[in-house]
């Protein structure tokens, strides 16, 4: 028989999994997933796109792991960890900004009706002008204070969120940790 120039290569069942995250975390989840056996799945990337159409700021990232990892179970409990507490984060970092958005929209309607109510007080008959320029200093005073009220709860909310996601990430490199220990 001649040598045809091919070796054969082992066979290896790997499992595969798709993740949708934004591209400013791929890394970070890249580093992360590897902990727990997995790897980028180059042909998975090749043959897609890596964007997904239906959430532009979002990547779609491939992995695969080996079938018959020593430790799977383990690894898939420390995993489940991972993914939760890179849940919670991203809860975290969404609440800086949610209540305070709230708060503004919150004034900004309230500025609005005061608005209405000018409106309509200058529009009856007769107009009532003295009581329209006294709805409308409060109306714009909602329409514009919502901007730094907005600005003012984010800064605070920050401060009080930015240590507990802190310990979020601290919890998520000692998981990371166990699972590389685990693989080698």
């Amino acid at each position: 028989m001649e040598d045809t120039g091919r070796q054969r290569k082992n066979f290896v069942g790997y499992e595969y999994k798709e993740i949708i995250a934004e591209s400013s975390r791929i890394s970070f989840l890249l580093d992360g997933y590897e902990c727990f056996g997995w790897e980028l799945d180059e042909k998975g990337t090749e043959n897609r796109e890596n964007k997904n159409p239906s959430y532009p700021k979002k990547e779609v990232l491939h992995l695969k792991r080996n079938r018959k990892i020593i430790n799977k179970m383990e690894l898939t409990r420390l995993q489940r960890n991972f993914e939760a507490c890179m849940k919670e984060i991203e809860a975290l970092e969404k609440s800086k900004t949610s209540v305070a958005t709230i708060y503004a929209l919150v004034v900004g309607i309230i500025g609005t009706a005061f608005m209405a109510g000018s409106v309509f007080a200058v529009t009856a008959q007769p107009p009532y002008i003295i009581l329209s320029i006294i709805l409308a200093v409060p109306a714009f005073v909602g329409w514009i204070i919502p901007y730094f009220l907005y600005r003012k709860i984010v800064r605070k909310r920050t401060g009080k969120l930015t240590p507990l996601i802190d310990q979020k990430y601290d919890e998520i490199y000692e998981i990371c940790e166990k699972g590389n220990k685990l693989l080698y």
